[in-house]
Order: C-alpha cells, then sequence, then structure tokens
C-alpha cells in the first residue's frame, strides 16, 4: 500500500467517522423518534465528542508509516462501522429504560479511562507505535495494573455503545473492532521489545484484563 496513504488514512477515517456520527446525530433527532431518538442522539454526539478530543493526537505529524500503520485502517474501518450501525439502523427499543444507563455509563468509564492513560504517558502517547527521543517504559497508574489501559478504556467504551444500541451489526462490528485491537497489539509489543525495561515490565503484567489476557 501507498506510504502516503498509510500516513494519512487515519485522519481521513477520523473526517469519515466525524461525518458519519453527524448524519446520525442528525437521523436520530430529527427523525421523529421522540424522546429516544433524542437519547441516541446524545450518545452519538457524545461520541462525537470523544472523536475531536483525541483529534490532535490524530493529526500530528508522521515522517513515515510507523511499525503499525496496517494495523490501524482494519481499526479505524471497525470503528466507523460501529457507528454507522449506531447511525443508521432502527433502535431496538422504543421507550428508555434505567437499563440503558448501564451501557451508557461503560462508554463514559471507557472514555475516561482512555484519557487518564493517555495523560499518564504524556508526550510518549501516539495513536502510532513509534520510539521517541528519551523513550523510556512507563510503569506508574492504571500501566501498574495492566500494559495496554488505553486499549482497555477504548474497548470498554466501544462495548458500552454497541450494547446500548444492541444491533446485530453493531455487535459484529465490535466483535471486528476486539480482532483488530488485538492484532495492534502483538504488532505493538513485537515493536516494543527492544525499548530497555520493557521485557521485564510486560512480563509482570496483562495485556488488557487481570486473569484473562
Amino acid at each position: 500500500m501507498n506510504d502516503r496513504l498509510l500516513i494519512h488514512a487515519p485522519r481521513l477515517l477520523l473526517v469519515a467517522g466525524a461525518a458519519t456520527l453527524l448524519a446520525g446525530i442528525a437521523h436520530h433527532a430529527g427523525g421523529g423518534g421522540g424522546a429516544p431518538g433524542n437519547v441516541a442522539a446524545a450518545l452519538l454526539a457524545a461520541y462525537l465528542g470523544w472523536l475531536l478530543l483525541e483529534a490532535p493526537v490524530t493529526f500530528r505529524r508522521a515522517a513515515a508509516p510507523p511499525a503499525d500503520a496496517r494495523t490501524l485502517l482494519p481499526y479505524a474501518l471497525a470503528r466507523i462501522l460501529l457507528v454507522a450501525s449506531a447511525s443508521f439502523a432502527p433502535l431496538p427499543w422504543d421507550a428508555w429504560s434505567p437499563w440503558l444507563a448501564v451501557p451508557a455509563a461503560a462508554f463514559g468509564a471507557g472514555v475516561l479511562l482512555r484519557q487518564a492513560a493517555i495523560r499518564t504517558l504524556g508526550r510518549f502517547y501516539s495513536h502510532h507505535v513509534m520510539r521517541q527521543d528519551g523513550h523510556r517504559v512507563v510503569t506508574g497508574g492504571l500501566y501498574g495494573v495492566v500494559r495496554h489501559p488505553a486499549y482497555a478504556g477504548m474497548l470498554l467504551a466501544n462495548a458500552g455503545f454497541a450494547a446500548f444500541f444492541a444491533t446485530p451489526a453493531c455487535a459484529a462490528a465490535l466483535l471486528l473492532l476486539g480482532a483488530a485491537v488485538v492484532w495492534r497489539i502483538r504488532v505493538e509489543e513485537r515493536a516494543l521489545a527492544d525499548v530497555p525495561g520493557y521485557r521485564g515490565y510486560a512480563a509482570g503484567r496483562p495485556r488488557l484484563l487481570p486473569g484473562v489476557w
């Protein structure tokens, strides 16, 4: 695949995802669905806010395709499929239920977890796998519990989002996203293996969920 496309694809896909969410907000809020439609539109707006929050990282300059460049396309496309499924499929519920607060809370908790992980890494955080000047292994905070808390938060947020809309297409997109994340983690860990101290750090901590993986 063309190197220039690999560098710019995440930015183009972010724009596509944002446009999809805006269309979904308009569809649910203006489709005569009443309160359920407005609630769905509100969660779509929250997802859009999340994308825009991370947009500065997505649009950072990259001189060359990073080690994980090829994994970014299925990862981003799975997210777009998920938001498209939520944006345009009919809602599986026709009235608000207190149970809907559970997936909505999971979405919010996942976003907060991811943002906390990003703040812990500081300047070392990137949507790409690449070595930086003075690169070191961060072991404090959430990184003392799992190796990839940013991915854990991202998966939790998307799982809550998918459960809120609860369509077969959302479930399929979530499975594709999970597979893409596993691929990215494998590629990322191979790239980080030669960072001083990383092998010892990785040996003592699970990747995403203690006791599972």
